[in-house]
């Protein structure tokens, strides 16, 4: 695969993720948020399926029983990130979803200092305050109050955050994404349909009425552009990929506007910019100063001469 390939199908993957909370807001209008968290990971965990088991035929390492906890714990953050998001689309838009749930990308950073004791950068830093300012308008700022469904999603980028940094601790012991993809989906799936047993009343007339958005979310979103993902980044450069997967929001932000007639004011489209620019500077950023760097001490470094 050439770069331009793997660009094209990272840019796939972020629309793909952007328009699915066009099709998780509609999934409200008919069937539960825990209802739906938990059938569309199941759908993911059935269609991830047959790459988990075609990638265990090629390994001999088993898992143990940490590595196994990993993954688990991977799927409930994964599970509460989404149970969070999917409550939060409730109430708010599709386009303040997108552009929020982006923030979880510059919490990263804040994650592996608490985890790992590894201090974020200065630009790091600037990034987070940048990307919280932009927070700060577009779910309020000057021009209305905060609402529930904007503090869900919030919240849920704390968990996305911490599953982010908890996958490569399980890939350092095994290079197996797909098996960690199809366990940390069946115990979302599991956790998902346990708590709406409980907690909600969904009917099959509910569950047929939301299929489609299970479609889009569970196939599409969850098992499709995680591939495309995987493949993708194997060729693209981390910077390169970082700019590209940025875009989900924007993509989010445009289906909202076309699709469900959503509106931005003034305030909260800079916001929105806020956000975007935040999320390019705290990922984008460090791997072209690294490049810049590397560069520059090419440069600098002494020429030999022949005698």
């Amino acid at each position: 695969m050439n770069r331009l390939r793997a660009d094209l199908l990272l840019l796939l993957a972020s629309f793909i993720w952007g328009t699915a909370f066009i099709a998780q807001k509609i999934a409200n209008e008919s069937l539960a948020p825990l209802s739906f968290v938990g059938m569309r990971f199941l759908l993911s965990a059935l269609a991830i399926s047959p790459l988990a088991f075609f990638e265990a035929k090629k390994k001999t390492k088993s898992l143990s029983l940490s590595d196994f906890g990993i993954c688990c714990a991977i799927g409930l953050c994964i599970f509460t990130a989404s149970a969070l998001q999917q409550i939060g689309l409730i109430t708010t838009t599709a386009t303040n979803g997108g552009f929020l749930t982006s923030l979880y990308i510059v919490l990263v950073p804040i994650a592996v200092w608490l985890l790992k004791r590894e201090k974020p950068t200065p630009l790091v830093v600037a990034a987070c305050a940048v990307s919280v300012f932009g927070a700060w308008l577009l779910t309020g700022g000057k021009s209305g109050p905060l609402i529930a469904g904007d503090i869900f999603v919030l919240f849920s980028d704390a968990a996305w955050a911490l599953g982010i940094v908890l996958v490569p601790v399980f890939l350092a012991r095994h290079a197996r994404p797909y098996l960690l993809s199809f366990i940390q989906f069946c115990v979302s799936a599991a956790l998902g349909i346990s708590a709406s047993l409980l907690f909600e009343n969904a009917t099959q007339a509910d569950i047929a009425n939301a299929l489609p958005s299970i479609l889009y979310a569970g196939l599409l979103s969850g098992s499709v552009a995680f591939t495309m993902q995987v493949f993708a980044q194997r060729h693209a450069p981390p910077a390169e990929a970082a700019i590209i997967m940025a875009l989900e929001s924007v993509f989010a932000a445009l289906a909202g506007i076309l699709l469900l007639g959503e509106r931005l004011t003034p305030i909260a489209a800079a916001g929105c910019f806020f956000i975007l620019l935040g999320v390019l500077l705290s990922e984008a950023g460090p791997a072209i100063a690294e490049r810049l760097s590397q560069r520059s001490n090419r440069h600098q470094s002494p020429r030999r001469h022949n005698p």
